[in-house]
């Protein structure tokens, strides 16, 4: 015998995916609006299948639907344990929490505490409020979230790795302590352990990561020769002089702009990796180098990049890090056990013109430069 409480869900089961909808969208832009960075907002429908298990496990609790808080479920999983507590912290300030059917399971984690969840709040959201929020700047003004007056819903926080946790935990079938054979409850506090150290050493990296750009530009002025060439540092330096000065005087010297806004996120990743594979490690080797020979540099690029115009004349100018890669192509070409060509792959230029025929014309104007009359062993 069908519950009545199932056969009125079927019956509404369209409006609770509207509000399902409306939460979703009302949660992502408090989200977007705040400036966080998570790793995914998903919106769930309970089935009616769930919902007949649910009353049929707790008899005589549930009155009405209104009772049942988990009809509707908005889950937000972040990428570090540390973000968990950030947005708690902002659906509390913008939502009225329903303190009885909420919890931080965080707050519960005993020594021998078996599981490894976040946080579950029940919520509605306060009549109007969404017209009063401001837009973030330069935003259009919010649009309305439509969530009916007086509804409830469930948002769910995790972490990437306590979500793993509850979803392998979900389909092993093994919901609390004791429900797991004694022989494997081992394991489990196991694998809960490290986790959690997991999730601790991946918000130490995160903050690592943090402090280093924000040292960076002070350790590049100070103490280059201690600073690695890697995609971070490259980024900064092509904000800066001397590699700023020499791609500007490139760009002058060919008669086209410098595209400082150029959409590629790769190419500081790319410039790190042909400065390593020609022995620049340093950002004070680099720096030193790109004093010391500016001017060969920009007399190579000069002869060099109107002959390659496929290369680079389809972007409408020069590229950032244009005097980079003529320095390592110059010093590829100056080193008999290295080779422009891989200089060209590091770069991804396959498909503008022939891999052979790049490296032809680099050695050919590297001997124009160079002064040298004998064919380079490395040309076709």
């Amino acid at each position: 015998m069908t519950d009545p409480l199932v056969t009125t869900y079927r019956a509404r089961e369209a409006q609770y995916a509207a509000l399902r909808d409306a939460a979703l969208a009302h949660t992502t832009r408090l989200i977007e609006e705040a400036g966080l960075k998570v790793h995914n907002i998903t919106g769930r429908l309970k089935r009616p299948e769930s919902l007949a298990d649910k009353l049929r496990r707790k008899p005589g609790r549930y009155r009405s639907l209104e009772d049942v808080t988990d009809l509707v479920a908005v889950r937000v999983i972040t990428y570090f344990e540390s973000d968990v507590a950030a947005v708690s912290r902002l659906l509390e300030a913008h939502h009225e929490v329903n303190w009885e059917h909420s919890v931080d399971k965080s707050m519960m984690h005993d020594p021998d505490r078996f599981g490894y969840m976040g946080v579950h709040y029940v919520v509605r959201v306060p009549p109007g409020l969404e017209q009063v929020m401001p837009p973030a700047t330069g935003a259009a003004p919010p649009m309305p979230d439509l969530i009916p007056a007086g509804q409830h819903y469930e948002v769910q926080i995790r972490s990437i790795l306590q979500h793993a946790w509850a979803e392998i935990e979900h389909d092993l079938g093994y919901k609390n302590r004791e429900a797991v054979p004694r022989e494997v409850q081992r394991r489990f506090y196991r694998l809960a352990g490290l986790l959690e150290m997991a999730d601790e050493e991946f918000m130490a990296l995160d903050r690592l990561s943090r402090d280093y750009a924000a040292t960076l530009p002070e350790r590049v002025r100070t103490e280059p020769d201690s600073v690695f060439i890697d995609a971070q540092s490259i980024g900064h330096l092509l904000e800066v002089s001397p590699v700023r000065d020499l791609d500007e005087a490139v760009a002058d010297a060919l008669g086209v702009p410098l595209l400082t806004r150029w959409p590629d996120p790769e190419r500081p990743q790319r410039l790190a990796t042909l400065l390593h594979y020609v022995g620049v490690h340093s950002v004070g080797g680099l720096l030193g180098e790109l004093r010391r020979n500016r001017r060969d540099i920009l007399d190579f690029a000069v002869r060099l990049l109107p002959r390659l115009p496929q290369a680079w004349l389809p972007a409408g100018g020069a590229r950032p890090g244009t005097g980079l890669v003529n320095h390592a192509l110059l010093r590829a070409c100056a080193n008999p056990s290295l080779s422009p060509q891989e200089i060209i792959n590091a770069l991804d230029m396959s498909g503008i013109l022939s891999t052979r025929q790049m490296v032809d014309t680099v050695l050919e104007t590297y001997a124009e430069v160079a002064g040298e009359t004998e064919l380079d062993p490395r040309h076709s």
